[in-house]
């Protein structure tokens, strides 16, 4: 089982608690804020904020939210200037990491990332000390119950997708980055509704961790992606679904 991928549906049930929903609100306002800033405000020429706002949607954040996120982004109301940032790193086991995040202070941001790292058995690395080892893909989460497997991977190939694979409960879905908003439309106009639809840094490989070493990697990474400034935390590692959830 790819870490990555199990990880991701794990946390969307641990997010279900006030506090989590609170800090990915927080995160959700800024892709949407960002997504207007370089795109414009208007969801239907812009592929970027429309999947961003149905991320929101799903997560049932008020239309105000939304519409005062897009505002900011827009300039029609005072907000802050984000800016992206990416980090490389390696974890406990020598499992490399992909940190995403908006900030609108990089020094204050990579300072909270370090000690993440160091407190946890991590250290950031260098540009391109660990990039190498990903691919950047367009990747498309969809419920897979009581959905046909055959069905729904014809669809989505014939929407433009690179791979589809079932997961337990979901399907996941790959595609070209460039792709990422135009397949994620063509699955909805035939009846596909996505759960969450992001550019990710997809492992070539992976790296199997166990015990003490997996415990402390998923510590490492749920601490790195509670920080307000960081969107999202892609890895190389593999481990048992039993050890995840006990995490």
């Amino acid at each position: 089982m790819a870490g990555h991928s199990k990880w991701k549906t794990i946390k969307r049930a641990k997010a279900a608690t006030d506090k989590k929903r609170g800090a990915m609100f927080t995160k959700l306002i800024r892709e949407i804020t960002v997504a207007a800033k370089f795109g414009g405000g208007d969801p239907a020429g812009n592929p970027r904020l429309r999947t961003a706002i149905d991320a929101a949607r799903s997560q049932s954040m008020p239309r105000e939210n939304i519409e005062r996120a897009v505002a900011k982004g827009t300039g029609e109301l005072e907000g802050v200037d984000y800016v992206e940032v990416l980090y490389e790193a390696y974890g406990p086991g020598g499992v490399a990491l992909m940190i995403q995040a908006l900030t609108d202070n990089p020094t204050r941001t990579v300072a909270e990332v370090r000690a993440k790292l160091s407190r946890l058995g991590g250290n950031l690395g260098a540009v391109n000390s660990v990039a190498f080892m990903f691919d950047r893909k367009g990747q498309i989460l969809v419920a897979a119950n009581g959905m046909d497997e055959d069905a729904t991977m014809e669809k989505a190939l014939e929407a433009g997708a690179e791979d589809f694979v079932k997961e337990d409960d979901a399907f996941t879905i790959t595609t070209a980055p460039a792709d990422l908003h135009l397949v994620y439309g063509a699955l909805e106009k035939v009846g596909l509704k996505a759960e969450s639809a992001e550019l990710s840094w997809i492992p070539k490989s992976t790296i199997r961790v166990e015990g003490e070493t997996a415990d402390t990697l998923l510590k490492l990474i749920e601490a790195i992606e509670e920080l307000d400034d960081v969107q999202k935390v892609d890895a190389n590692f593999d481990m048992d679904v039993s050890e995840m959830a006990q995490a």
